[in-house]
């Protein structure tokens, strides 16, 4: 009788990439399994063509007050039958749903009661991709493969990208202003290439503010799907960005990614991970100087070559 599996992970972007390894390995673990994820609309289509999954439920947040929506999670849930549960959100809303789910099925996560419990005391100590990893060998996961990302690509001809280019991320959360430097425009100046803004529709003033210091900019805000933007990060020389979500794929892609960080988070419990990575924090953000963010990322493009 084939296994059914449920992995749950919800939100938010960053989380979701740092979790592609964690996938593969769930997958790789019970290859003839059939595996669901249940996730949030913005993340459905990149787990539909993932290698990961069987099948995947978007509905894994309802509404606080929609009862209809819940009570439909609920059924859907109890009904699965699963076998094994894997709860990579670990979060209070996530651990939940072992309720819903009923006696039946083996449960990987913080939930109370959970079979295998992620139970190191240091978890909430630990980078993402550790305790996630942390949290897989202690329900019996012991090989972690590396990631397949060659169904994360698309077309970009429409684009007209330059032969050579820095991909620059200015945006972030826009509750956490903090979180957002504010010396791109200086950086586009310096990078001796040109560059291409990526962000969503909301950070298209940034986008105008770094045109106006270097005219040759390319504005993507609020233009690119999440597939698009992995293709240019790859095709990119080098990626600076903000700690936010496509500062994470991108680096996860494989473009020699600078993150910018700080204090707001700590990169290291959430610094992107990729093939060649480095964080710069400073302390308030907005006083790091551009010389330093331009000599860094361009020593990081010229390593990766």
């Amino acid at each position: 009788m084939t296994a059914r599996i449920l992995v749950i992970k919800l939100a938010a972007l960053g989380d979701f990439v740092q979790a592609f390894g964690p996938f593969a390995a769930i997958r790789a673990h019970h290859p003839e399994a059939e595996i669901t994820l249940l996730t949030t609309p913005p993340f459905a289509e990149l787990a539909r063509r993932s290698p990961w999954f069987d099948r995947v439920w978007e509905n894994g947040r309802p509404r606080r007050l929609d009862w209809w929506a819940g009570l439909s999670l609920l059924r859907q849930l109890r009904t699965a039958r699963f076998d094994r549960v894997y709860d990579l959100q670990t979060s209070s809303r996530s651990s939940r749903y072992r309720l819903f789910t009923g006696s039946r099925p083996e449960w990987s996560g913080i939930a109370w009661g959970a079979s295998h419990p992620h139970a190191n005391p240091e978890r909430d100590s630990m980078h993402t991709v550790e305790r996630q990893r942390d949290q897989l060998r202690m329900a019996g996961i012991a090989a972690f493969p590396q990631p397949d990302l060659s169904w994360l690509d698309a077309d970009l001809a429409a684009f007209g990208l330059p032969a050579r280019f820095a991909l620059l991320v200015p945006g972030a959360s826009p509750s956490r202003p903090g979180k957002r430097w504010p010396g791109f425009p200086a950086l586009a100046s310096r990078l001796g290439m040109p560059c291409v803004i990526a962000g969503g529709p909301s950070e298209a003033p940034l986008a105008r503010a770094i045109r106006e210091a270097a005219p040759d900019a390319l504005d993507l805000t609020g233009r690119t799907s999440l597939f698009q933007l992995a293709a240019i990060a790859r095709r990119a020389a080098l990626a600076v960005g903000n700690d936010t979500g496509p500062t994470h794929l991108a680096a996860a892609a494989g473009c020699p990614t600078l993150a910018l960080f700080g204090p707001e988070s700590d990169p290291a419990l959430c610094g992107p991970r990729g093939a060649v990575v480095e964080v710069l924090r400073h302390d308030p953000l907005a006083a790091l100087a551009p010389d330093p963010v331009a000599e860094s990322a361009l020593r990081l493009a010229q390593v990766a070559r």
